[in-house]
């Protein structure tokens, strides 16, 4: 992307934060291939979407990414077939591995301004803010969702609200979110790919808490579902575990467990389907119904 520009100048553009999930428990051996799974996620939804990468500007984070894509790219191409195209990809990417890749993806509309080190302003806060947030994190690992989308109060009226090729209003759900001390609070929407609004409590939502090493969070409340406390507000969801022995354990060590014993099962609620040694046992959803003959259904 050409950034010779004045940086002096803000210009009005869609800015995407990118973060995965619990990144903090993969190894340094582990993270080359982390990212290159949420390169290759990025990289195939911008060739499908028709976006080439010299019309959007990219920064590395690590554990994620931040782009900004410039007002001449519609944004309903980004909320609708992008969004597509990702979260299909990354399905793809997760039949492979015990532990599927999560991502959490924050999205604003807003004054951007550029220099020789990468993007700033309030528009880049917001947006990572948001895929930070403690229901994105709870979402994810509660509804054992690939990825969830965050946007908004700003983006969802002016675009997501219209609906368009791709984007459903009625998949969304807001909730009010906390910003740093001083900050006060934002509306945020929340939309998993495929599937029907979340259901997000009216009110403030408190930040998720992260494990503890036995599985309790971090101030002693009781974890929730992946290693996360539920925010305020939130019920644990019902979980069968006939089917997992090893149900409860974090999903680190139960790597380790099913290394030893043969046999042994991985359950992942809603977009994954049940499997033993990477070999699935039942019909996998991606994007549609499929009957137990592998015949595709409406």
């Amino acid at each position: 992307m050409d950034d010779t520009r004045d940086v002096t100048e803000a210009h009005y553009e869609l800015v995407i934060n990118v973060d995965a999930r619990r990144s903090g428990g993969y190894e340094d051996v582990e993270r080359p291939q982390l990212r290159a799974r949420i390169y290759r996620v990025l990289d195939t939804a911008f060739a499908h979407a028709k976006v080439a990468r010299t019309a959007y500007h990219m920064e590395d984070r690590g554990d994620g990414v931040l782009l900004s894509v410039p007002s001449r790219v519609p944004v309903t191409r980004l909320l609708g077939l992008w969004l597509v195209e990702a979260h299909e990809k990354l399905r793809d990417e997760n039949r492979a591995l015990r532990v599927p890749l999560g991502l959490r993806i924050g999205m604003h509309v807003g004054p951007v301004r550029h220099d020789d080190k990468g993007i700033s302003g309030r528009a880049v806060d917001l947006a990572c803010r948001l895929a930070d947030s403690g229901p994105a994190r709870w979402l994810l690992e509660a509804e054992r969702a690939d990825l969830v989308l965050v946007v908004s109060e700003s983006l969802h009226a002016d675009v997501v609200s219209g609906g368009g090729k791709f984007i459903e209003p009625s998949r969304y759900a807001s909730a009010r979110l906390p910003l740093k001390p001083g900050e006060g609070e934002v509306t945020a929407w929340f939309h998993l790919p495929g599937r029907p609004a979340p259901e997000i409590p009216d009110g403030p939502v408190e930040q998720a808490v992260p494990a503890g090493p036995s599985g309790t969070a971090g101030n002693g409340s009781t974890a929730g579902p992946g290693g996360t406390a539920a925010p305020a507000g939130f019920a644990t969801p019902y979980r069968d575990t006939s089917q997992d022995p090893y149900d409860g354990v974090d999903d680190d060590v139960e790597d380790d467990v099913d290394d030893d014993h043969e046999g042994a099962r991985y359950s992942v609620r809603g977009d994954m389907s049940q499997h033993r040694d990477n070999v699935y046992h039942q019909p996998v959803h991606i994007g549609r119904t499929i009957g137990d003959a592998g015949r595709r259904k409406g």
